[in-house]
């Protein structure tokens, strides 16, 4: 016995505990997001995306990640004068990882027109960085997206094309609290919602009454307005023009200075003490006569702020298929050196079934995210008119009305589960504040909040559906193509078919239809691979009738090959 006690290390020694991860090359290393980029006909941005990727997957990055995190952003109302300033402060951790992601485009890169012609598939190339992006830290991808999606309406508007336009698409970031007329780049956020709505924007109350020179002025709140550090903001107020006639509710610009250089009248009440996006500021404000341009007409404001909306809900399925890829690698590596009972855990049968759940489950999102992406670069190049693939400009516009709801609501559900089992696999060296994991695992319910929460999100695919059989033709016929690749993926595409021309479904039932549509869709993209083994595996474990899936992760009673998937998923 006195011997066996000998042998045993010291009760200080430190052993059988999961090593740092090296530097990484985030790109090469994710086979899924390197067949996705494949398979959307986007691999002239491999190298850029090779270079991106190794430039994340230096731990300095990570070191950024927690400092961001646990040095909050400060509000601060007034300097020491009693001047107004609304000044948001960040730890200098926030501003390296935004100048990163300024330097790399993520912002703004399908918006430049090198040569006077937009990139060819610009959309699916940023997906593909803003999902690295997304596995370093998740608050600063806030404004990134705001002002991705706020170009589009931006565009349309004359004075902001030529005034605004050029410094949000500029690489350089420029943190300064100064008018635009001085800074080298610019960033836009968003506020929408008010105290007594929240989706159901129609109950605001913050108003905007014309002035003789055609700009307004707003009176009211926002609720959530989110990152008030930025250039400019995207709001929605009741608009009335010079003879106080009713515009309707209106989308309106309003920038941090108004034109003559003084700061405008948006008073920050405080920050919001979140769950998660802990290094983001996100607030409430107060406009007090604050300056204002009506972008889009007059009593439009709902479609217009939903063209913005339209891109960050694309980015809430990135992000999330990003968060889901570095909460199954972090899982994978504990498994590979963690021992217990005897084995390494990645040896065990059951942990096998599980890791192998959440990576079939993590490169399904990425597959579905890059495939989004490409419905917004379309068919065509717009600049040159030629097409690419064969693409169909409609076709592509019709995928996207319904697939980015549809995609959201279930991408943006699984991420919470994966993270939590994830978490679970780690035990508690999981649910401490040393690694990512507990920081994606409060992150994941954001993007499912944000940008309409799962319920609108299923009642736009019943809208969409309702108002569009075109969009029904669409879906079907891009699911039938991959028909006779598997028995499984063939009998649920025949049952979901059959729902649809019966029209066999109502708001009740609508998240279990909008679960088919999106399963069958990220089945499609995985069966397409040159590779049968994730498709397969995929089939197998979520459209098997018999397989019984939908629990928790591990619990499908499927026949795959799960240590084929988990050496594919992170490469020992």
């Amino acid at each position: 016995m006195s011997e066996r006690l000998n042998q045993r290390p010291a009760p200080d020694a430190v052993f059988n505990q999961t090593p740092q991860m090296d530097a990484v090359d985030l790109f090469s290393t994710d086979a899924g997001l390197c067949d996705a980029l494949s398979r959307e006909c986007a691999t002239e941005g491999a190298a850029e995306l090779q270079r991106i990727g190794t430039e994340l997957g230096d731990p300095r990055n990570a070191e950024l990640a927690r400092l961001a995190n646990q040095y909050p952003p400060v509000w601060k109302s007034f300097d020491p004068r009693g001047h107004r300033v609304d000044r948001i402060d960040f730890h200098p951790a926030w501003h390296a990882l935004m100048d990163g992601i300024v330097a790399r485009g993520f912002h703004a890169s399908p918006w430049e027109k090198p040569e006077g012609r937009r990139r060819a598939r610009g959309h699916v190339i940023r997906a593909a960085g803003y999902l690295m992006q997304a596995r370093v830290e998740q608050g600063t991808l806030c404004p990134t997206t705001m002002t991705y999606g706020a170009v589009p309406a931006m565009q349309k508007d004359e004075w902001l094309a030529r005034e605004w336009i050029p410094r949000i698409v500029s690489r350089e970031y420029d943190p300064r609290d100064v008018p635009i007329a001085g800074k080298c780049g610019a960033l836009i956020g968003m506020g929408m919602t008010e105290k007594q709505g929240g989706s159901d924007v129609r109950a605001n109350t913050t108003r905007a009454v014309q002035g003789a020179d055609g700009s307004y002025r707003l009176t009211g709140h926002k609720w959530f307005y989110s990152a008030p550090q930025c250039d400019a903001h995207l709001v929605l107020a009741y608009a009335s023009d010079q003879a106080s006639r009713d515009q309707g509710l209106s989308c309106f610009f309003v920038p941090r200075f108004e034109p003559d250089g003084a700061k405008n009248a948006v008073h920050v009440q405080r920050l919001k003490d979140k769950v998660g996006n802990r290094s983001n500021a996100s607030s409430e404000v107060e406009f007090h006569a604050a300056w204002a341009h009506r972008l889009g007409e007059p009593g439009r404001g709902v479609p217009t702020i939903l063209e913005m909306g339209t891109y960050t809900r694309l980015d809430c399925v990135i992000g999330t298929a990003g968060m889901m890829r570095e909460a199954v690698v972090q899982a994978i590596h504990h498994a590979r050196h963690r021992a217990s009972f005897g084995a390494t855990l990645v040896d065990h049968p059951l942990m096998q079934t599980v890791l192998a759940d959440l990576a079939i489950e993590s490169e399904a999102a990425t597959a579905l995210a890059l495939r989004l992406a490409r419905a917004f670069d379309g068919g065509n190049d717009s600049a040159s008119g030629a097409v690419i693939d064969g693409a169909d400009d409609e076709v592509e516009t019709l995928f996207r009305r319904l697939m980015t709801s549809a995609s959201k609501f279930w991408v943006c559900k699984r991420g919470p589960e994966l993270a939590a089992e994830a978490m679970e696999v780690l035990g508690g060296n999981g649910y401490v504040e040393e690694g990512p994991l507990a920081r994606i695992y409060r992150e994941m319910p954001v993007n499912s909040i944000w940008e309409g929460s799962g319920n609108i999100m299923c009642l736009d695919v019943l809208r969409t559906l309702a108002k569009s059989s075109r969009s029904r033709d669409v879906i079907l016929s891009a699911l039938a193509s991959q028909r006779g690749r598997h028995a499984a993926f063939d009998a649920a595409f025949e049952r979901f078919a059959a729902r649809l021309a019966a029209h066999a479904y109502d708001e009740a039932s609508a998240r279990s239809l909008v679960r088919s549509l999106v399963t069958l869709e990220q089945a499609a993209l995985l069966l397409q691979s040159d590779s049968n083994l994730m498709g397969d595996a995929f089939c197998a474990t979520r459209l098997e009738v018999d397989a019984r899936w939908g629990g928790v992760y591990g619990d499908a009673v499927a026949s795959f090959d799960a240590r084929g998937v988990i050496d594919r998923a992170w490469p020992e």
